[in-house]
């Protein structure tokens, strides 16, 4: 994934690099020089840290424990990226989650840098003390990277305001002085928490969706009906029919989305297919995602698996494999699980003709480019799982100014810069033949090449 990315930014450079409109004072020999600097600087990291946590379990064994976190750019601000707990966590992908919250952040507008963090676990086979005391440590091995104005560390896959409220405290015990509220975000709302943050990114990828097929195609419909643009067709068929829904991951993003997607009052959705980890649920005439929803917060976040669990909630579906929903004949599949789930072993198989990401990465370069070429659309993860990182800024704010907003005050703001922003990116994706993530890292890339180029980085 990490060569897929730097692949598409080398793309976006040589794009601006025949554009003579961008930073016109740069010319010929001194032009190509600049360019080559800033392929240099955003295709690697500044800095990757590196510990193996010494962890103490409750039965008397001590493990170490591979842990990271990757500062990749901070010419926007300070460092801002999650801290993922998962047993698939290794070097070169929190490199790569790093590599896209830089492009995310200039993106949105939004005034921090890019990072990661990541532990090699799998939470759910340690215990709550053995978690606390995970976390502790992963806030003392890099309490000298970490801090509200070098590197502020979210939730992310695995990690939640449990995660957060505790390494918050342990920097504040070991910073005694120092202004901790922003060290953390995503944190409970008694610890300076934001109302809304926890539902932010699923309602932020719902938006992008929602904006993209109810208010921007209406308000351009008759521009997009005359368009040759493949994608303007696809968005165009879609426009003002009822659709089917399936969302790829259940958690904390695909739990919300798929609410967001049942009671969207602007398009007639139907959620028909939900999955997790263990199990695809599918009902054509539409699930109870409510029921769902109630259902794994009481167990331990999983779907139902059998029958009888189903029968105990009155849900009514078939239990079909995990891997199914990718394929199923569906209007419009959400995915947020994780990386590397459309590929170029199921790309011919995928029968959405919209696929938004609410997942990092989780459509490689081939399913891409073979999805884009047949006029399906991707709203790619920089656009649309934004909303974590721009409610994760507002709570850094809340908690500069000790002054906290209303839950409706932050979603409001949400909405308006993912508007802001999409706004910006559609009229040139319906307008040349650019897939939507090319579009977007274009974007990116002209803004922190601009903001380099301005702080004299690139000689």
């Amino acid at each position: 994934m990490e060569e897929q990315t730097r692949s598409i930014v080398q793309q976006s450079l040589n794009a601006l690099l025949g554009n003579e409109s961008f930073l016109p004072e740069l010319q010929g020999d001194m032009r190509k020089t600049a360019f080559t600097s800033l392929n240099a600087i955003l295709s690697t990291p500044n800095q990757i840290h590196k510990s193996f946590l010494r962890v103490a379990l409750e039965g008397g064994e001590v493990v170490r424990i591979p842990s990271y976190r990757v500062h990749h750019n901070d010419a926007l601000g300070p460092y801002k990226g999650g801290i993922r707990f998962h047993e698939t966590v290794n070097e070169e992908d929190v490199v790569n989650l790093a590599f896209l919250m830089t492009l995310k952040n200039a993106l949105h507008n939004v005034p921090f840098g890019g990072s990661k963090g990541g532990i090699s676990i799998n939470p759910k086979e340690f215990s709550e003390k053995e978690l606390q005391l995970i976390c502790v440590n992963y806030v003392r091995y890099f309490n000298n990277v970490l801090g509200p104005d070098k590197d502020i560390p979210a939730p992310d896959v695995g990690s939640g305001e449990r995660e957060m409220d505790w390494m918050m405290a342990e920097y504040k015990k070991i910073n005694p002085g120092s202004q901790y509220l922003g060290s953390f975000t995503g944190k409970s709302i008694v610890n300076g928490g934001s109302l809304g943050r926890r539902e932010a990114t699923g309602k932020g990828v719902y938006f992008s969706f929602r904006y993209l097929l109810h208010d921007y195609v209406i308000a351009n419909e008759k521009a997009l009906a005359t368009s040759t643009n493949p994608f303007a067709k696809t968005a165009l068929d879609f426009m003002n029919r009822p659709l089917t829904v399936a969302v790829q991951g259940f958690g904390n993003v695909g739990a919300v989305t798929a609410l967001e997607a049942s009671q969207c009052k602007y398009i007639h959705n139907k959620v028909v297919a939900v999955s997790d980890r263990n199990v695809t649920l599918f009902n054509a005439d539409g699930l109870d995602i409510p029921a769902l929803i109630d259902f794994i917060a009481n167990n331990q976040g999983d779907l139902p698996t059998s029958v009888e669990q189903l029968t105990e909630i009155s849900v009514r579906a078939e239990i079909q494999s995990r891997e199914d929903i990718l394929t199923m004949n569906v209007d419009v599949l959400f995915l947020a699980a994780l990386e590397n789930q459309l590929h170029d072993q199921n790309k011919t198989e995928v029968k959405a003709r919209i696929i938004v990401e609410g997942a990092n990465a989780p459509t490689t370069q081939e399913a891409d480019d073979y999805l884009s070429n047949k006029g399906v659309i991707i709203i790619p993860d920089i656009l649309a799982n934004a909303g974590g990182v721009i409610v994760s800024y507002l709570e850094w704010l809340q908690g500069r100014e000790t002054q906290f907003y209303t839950e409706e005050q932050v979603h409001n703001q949400l909405f308006e810069k993912m508007k802001h922003t999409l706004d910006g990116i559609l009229p040139q994706y319906f307008g040349d033949p650019f897939p939507l993530r090319q579009n977007c890292y274009i974007h990116s890339v002209t803004r922190l090449s601009t903001v380099l180029y301005k702080q004299g980085q690139l000689y």
